[in-house]
């Protein structure tokens, strides 16, 4: 740990500061004071799951009270905390997967991470996977989950840094479930744009619509290979989306074609 601080050294005037993440077992009073030396700003914890459960499970280690009270130290030495998750683990399942979701709400952190689990080859995961004692999420019911997951951190001001793996060639060739996509947020979005404009038109009694939504989410709003407008299509609607740069990321606005 000292050798990767001290190369930062000759660099760290041109930068605000240095992100690390570490596990929450490894945080204590001497490990902050000796970060802050070095001038590290931002802590994530690999927190994975607050179900006991679930972490003795998956052989991490540690508990959910460790990431707690590693949480309430990191933010008392007054580091950014960072919590990082990881959905569809072994032995869990989505109410387990919001439980831990809600009581990352309640740490406060600046920022999270959502990992869906990937079982790999040659992993005991992997192991479990492909003799049966386990099975994954399919990569439907992980967006569904994770697009619930992204609103309710952002819905509490949690900023949502990362979700999904970085592609890598090791990763796409030991996946066993098959499950990774490399756009994995962006198919999250699309179904939180969906879920949104879904509430709005039963308020509507017209088939014909006019969806305005940031420039941002305009592709996204009509899904990977049109899948949102299909689905649309398949519940008797006409569909057409246009950019409105006065909305919000997220945001969705209904009209009746022609109006």
């Amino acid at each position: 740990m000292l050798s990767l601080l001290n190369a930062t050294k000759p660099y760290i005037d041109y930068f605000r500061g240095i992100r690390i993440s570490t596990r929450p077992d490894y945080i204590d009073d001497e490990i902050l004071i000796l970060l802050k030396k070095y001038n590290v700003t931002a802590i994530e914890l690999g927190a994975q799951s607050m179900c006991d459960d679930v972490l003795i499970a998956n052989n991490r280690g540690h508990s959910s009270t460790d990431v707690i009270k590693a949480s309430r130290l990191i933010k008392s030495y007054g580091f950014e905390l960072g919590l990082q998750m990881m959905t569809g683990l072994y032995m869990s399942d989505d109410k387990k997967d919001m439980y831990t979701a809600n009581e990352f709400v309640k740490l406060n952190p600046s920022c999270v991470r959502i990992y869906p689990t990937i079982p790999m080859k040659n992993t005991v995961l992997g192991d479990l996977y492909q003799s049966g004692q386990y099975k994954t999420p399919s990569l439907e019911e992980s967006v569904a989950l994770c697009a619930e997951l992204i609103t309710l951190f952002e819905n509490n001001g949690i900023t949502v840094i990362r979700v999904g793996l970085h592609y890598s060639d090791t990763l796409a060739e030991n996946d066993l479930s098959h499950s990774y996509h490399p756009s994995f947020r962006e198919l999250c979005e699309s179904e939180i744009l969906y879920n949104k404009l879904i509430k709005q038109l039963a308020y509507c009694d017209y088939k014909d619509i006019t969806v305005l939504v940031n420039p941002s989410s305009v592709s996204k709003m009509i899904g990977q290979k049109r899948k949102n407008i299909l689905r649309l299509n398949d519940l008797g609607y006409k569909i057409n989306v246009e950019k409105d740069d006065s909305l919000l990321k997220y945001e969705v606005v209904v009209r009746k074609t022609g109006d």
